[in-house]
């Protein structure tokens, strides 16, 4: 079967899965989602969302977040990975925000991954999520499906997005971001996956890709 014809199939079963696609992370504005996913590496959401309405609460925007000392933003997120180095870069973003775009979060990629702590997945979802600009962030979930299903070789991030972006039409981009996510979370983990009883692996597998999978 070829990349656009799984692609296309691919599409429609998750429209079916998943019609609605509610942002995972907590948030009631750009600035605060800008926040919680730079804390979602190496965090799980679940984790971001029991931390932030005790940040949020002191730091609802950039102007109060900045205005709260590095210790005081670790006190509240200690919990997720790679805390000390976030609690930094949430506080100078912030300061940036404020020195730079006037305390709002700005409308562009490169003005976003110039700040602390946001590179180009962040910058994808705020993109996607909150300004509604097509985009294709690729986490750990996307980026293991999308060498499953044969639609990318997996070699890296940056690959992978590409190749999707090549076989998904741009305006189910933002959906279907959440949506491939939404499918490997319930049906699609990483180890211990029988690929042939998959909704989606099963069909779209190559008879390599399940006996490498199997080996692990």
């Amino acid at each position: 079967m070829k990349r656009s014809d799984k692609a296309e199939k691919i599409a429609l079963m998750l429209e079916e899965l998943y019609p609605e696609t509610p942002v995972p992370l907590d948030h009631e504005n750009p600035f605060q989602l800008l926040v919680a996913v730079l804390m979602s590496a190496q965090t799980t959401d679940l984790k971001v969302n029991e931390v932030t309405p005790a940040l949020f609460a002191k730091g609802p925007n950039a102007k109060e977040m900045a205005q709260l000392p590095v210790e005081v933003i670790l006190a509240d997120i200690r919990q997720v990975g790679l805390a000390p180095t976030k609690a930094k870069n949430i506080r100078r973003m912030s300061e940036m925000l404020m020195e730079t775009h006037g305390g709002e979060v700005p409308a562009s990629f490169e003005a976003l991954e110039a700040l602390p702590g946001v590179g180009h997945k962040t910058a994808g979802v705020v993109m996607a999520q909150s300004f509604g600009v097509p985009a294709f962030p690729v986490d750990t979930h996307i980026h293991r499906l999308a060498a499953r299903w044969g639609l990318s070789n997996g070699k890296n991030v940056d690959k992978t997005e590409k190749d999707l972006k090549a076989v998904f039409p741009k305006e189910l981009w933002n959906k279907l971001h959440l949506q491939i996510i939404f499918f490997g979370r319930e049906y699609c983990p990483a180890r211990g996956h029988d690929l042939t009883t998959c909704p989606i692996c099963s069909w779209t597998a190559t008879k390599k890709r399940i006996n490498e999978e199997m080996k692990r």
